[in-house]
């Protein structure tokens, strides 16, 4: 084969990035919707906080009353009889009324625990949004990798046959041969790497979406790293405003300080009232009126440790909303200066230094054919290529990524 063939095929392994996009079969704002339906774990957190929601009422709900019936004073020896002026039946109702004020911070504490729950389970959505988008455009620059690795893998057995073809007529070096025949195991090593990196992440989306983890994922969409996220004043402000996180924060510490109000009350006394009637048979009827409260008679064994124990529980919520709010703040200048990194060395390598590496590869061709470079200059060329392609779509993959978490830290959509 002539030396003029390896021109041609450098060139088809060098394809612009553009020619390599496979079509598209599932789009990241489509797998996302899949998901916000089918995940089992955000189901869990929505039905969490509807059982929250459900012992609001429970909170604030008298204790049930008590029915008691008796047969009273009967003689032991004619427990039948009625003869004797103390025997009656009896039927009492009791009902215990706490403090005011007890039923309602308990209600409170209940509603703003269910306002919490349900700011979790919003939470939950938009963090699954954002795994969705990090494994989707993690598998997608993966297949795109792997058909870069693939096309390598022909181009050096193509190379190998033209050097082998060229050794076997005096042109080419024994250890060009030899050279190439390492590259193509080298290449075969990485291209079954990458098969088996992309089906367990392929695995990971499907588990996100709610598939079964072997459900075939097609070829996925991988944009260009385009735009700049807003500033970072504005993104904190509309995280302080709108991430539910942070209200779920917020509605614990309201929770916390209802529980501290009712368990300041338990020191005062709550009340039983009752009402008896009692039909004697053969002589008149009676009634009977009760009154009673309960003795806080171990409070400091009980109650008082148990104001102190609410106590610590609000300072804790009150502690763990700071610490959210200052990891939103880390969080989220961490993230979009990661986004400004990726999208400036993805245009950076898109721009300048894939065509460069490009055309050393040229010029390192054109050498080889006149003896001025080795064959192994040629063959590390035509490797930095690839590499800086497959990280061009892992910046642009990872651009992606952050603008999503970017989006759940601020309270984007879902």
């Amino acid at each position: 084969m002539p030396r003029h063939s390896i021109l041609l095929l450098v060139t088809l392994g060098s394809a612009p990035l553009s020619a390599q996009t496979p079509g598209d079969t599932l789009r990241a704002p489509q797998a996302v919707e899949i998901a916000l339906a089918a995940n089992p774990m955000l189901r869990a957190a929505r039905l969490s906080a509807d059982a929250a929601r459900a012992r609001v009422p429970q909170a604030g709900a008298l204790p049930d009353p008590e029915l008691q019936l008796g047969l009273m004073n009967r003689m032991v020896e004619e427990f039948g009889s009625t003869m004797d002026p103390m025997t009656m039946d009896q039927v009492q109702v009791m009902q215990m009324l706490p403090w005011p004020g007890k039923l309602g911070n308990a209600k409170r504490a209940a509603r703003h625990s269910a306002a919490a729950a349900a700011a979790d389970a919003d939470e939950q959505a938009r963090m699954l949004a954002a795994r969705v988008s990090m494994a989707y455009y993690d598998v997608a620059a993966m297949a795109r990798a792997l058909a870069v690795m693939v096309r390598t893998l022909d181009l050096l057995e193509d190379l190998a046959d033209v050097t082998t073809t060229m050794y076997a007529v005096g042109s080419a070096l024994q250890q060009d041969v030899l050279r190439a025949q390492v590259e193509i195991g080298r290449m075969t090593e990485d291209v079954a790497r990458m098969r088996q990196d992309r089906l367990a992440a392929a695995a990971r989306l499907n588990t996100l979406l709610g598939r079964e983890a072997t459900t075939p994922v097609g070829a996925l969409e991988l944009p260009e790293a385009h735009g700049e996220p807003p500033p970072v004043d504005s993104l904190v402000a509309v995280a302080m405003a709108n991430r539910p996180a942070l209200r779920a924060g917020s509605e614990r510490v309201e929770a916390a300080g209802a529980s501290l109000a009712a368990a300041r009350r338990e020191l005062l006394p709550d009340f039983r009232l009752g009402m008896a009637y009692q039909r004697r048979p053969d002589f008149p009827d009676m009634t009977s009126l009760m009154i009673g409260v309960n003795l806080p008679m171990f409070a400091a064994a009980r109650q008082l440790p148990m104001r102190r124990e609410m106590a610590a529980m609000r300072d804790m919520a009150r502690a763990e909303l700071l610490d959210l709010r200052n990891e939103t703040v880390a969080r989220i200048v961490e993230t979009r200066a990661r986004a400004e990194r990726d999208r400036n060395l993805a245009r950076l390598y898109r721009a300048r230094i894939l065509p460069q590496a490009r055309a050393s590869v040229d010029a390192a061709l054109s050498s080889y054919r006149v003896g001025r470079v080795s064959f192994m200059t040629l063959v590390d060329n035509q490797m930095t290529v690839n590499r800086y392609e497959i990280e061009t779509y892992r910046l642009t993959a990872d651009f992606h990524a952050a603008l999503a978490e970017l989006d759940a830290l601020t309270g984007g959509a879902p």
